[in-house]
């Protein structure tokens, strides 16, 4: 098991910036590829990816909308991984989920983006972009 703890949410004016921080116990964090999601309002249903990053964190990947104004890291010393989101637009209001995928071999870049890859959710942590 490996449970998942979100935080650095909160209300941000357009162009602003937030870091969100995902902390992780229990089994072996540096084992598995971490990733953002969010889901928005009306979209309950549908968890949209927006990061990723691999177990040993030296390649990433970023939905279209979030390249270039959000970058992904992690620190497997601290069991953490982070999302700074910068330039904030009210497109990006959402609720965000950090999430982990055991990889355990080498995997195509797909993987990465699917939702049903990932076994572990964290609770989810509210950005909300205002104007």
């Amino acid at each position: 098991q490996l449970q998942l703890v979100e935080s650095g949410g909160g209300l941000v004016q357009v162009g602003g910036s937030l870091r969100l921080s995902c902390a992780a116990s229990g089994r072996s964090f540096s084992s598995y590829a971490m990733g953002w999601f969010r889901q928005t309002p009306g979209k309950e249903r549908e968890r949209e990816f927006v990061a990723a990053v691999t177990w040993s964190g030296t390649s990433t990947y970023y939905a279209d909308s979030v390249k270039g104004r959000f970058t992904i890291s992690r620190d497997n010393a601290k069991n953490t991984v982070y999302l700074q989101m910068n330039s904030l637009k009210p497109e990006d209001t959402a609720v965000y989920y950090c999430a982990a995928a055991e990889q355990s071999k080498i995997v195509p870049d797909s993987f990465f983006y699917a939702d049903n890859e990932y076994a572990y959710w964290g609770q989810g942590t509210q950005v909300t972009v205002s104007s």
